[in-house]
């Protein structure tokens, strides 16, 4: 059980989350690229609710099985394109704070070239990764099947 469900405790904050997020969903950033940054980001992050969540909202939305078991290890998979590659190495980066040097900031540009696009994708990671950041420690749970 969660030590604390933001959205009872402080239900204004929560709702400013989902706003957030409801905010990146209109936005131009494709559901694929979304998904698997906040999948990934969570992994990195040790979240085993959003992993549960994000994984199970991948495969409602098409996404495939074997793309998914090889999440993990995308730098060595062959399964992800050069766009979606810019966005987890993006990803990875950010959330383990380490520097968005030129040469992965020119090939996420070169990758995602509208620059609203782009920040729809910034918004994303940061977002799953303030998300991550107060779920880890309320020690947020999936629901049990």
């Amino acid at each position: 059980m969660a030590r604390m469900l933001l959205s009872e405790t402080a239900p204004e904050l929560h709702r400013g989350f989902l706003q957030i997020d409801a905010a990146i969903r209109r936005g131009p950033l494709e559901a694929t690229v979304r998904e698997l940054v906040k999948l990934r980001a969570s992994q990195l992050n040790g979240c085993v609710f959003c992993v549960d969540m994000h994984s199970t909202q991948a495969l409602r939305q098409g996404e495939r099985q074997d793309r998914l078991h090889q999440l993990p290890v995308w730098e060595e998979s062959e399964l992800f394109d050069e766009r979606e590659r810019a966005a987890l190495a993006y990803t990875e980066a950010v959330t383990r704070r380490r520097p968005v040097d030129d040469g992965l900031w020119d090939a996420l540009c070169r990758h995602f070239p509208d620059e609203a696009e782009r920040g729809h994708l910034i918004a994303q990671v940061s977002l799953i990764n303030a998300l991550n950041l107060y779920s880890v420690p309320l020690r947020m749970r999936p629901p049990r099947p």
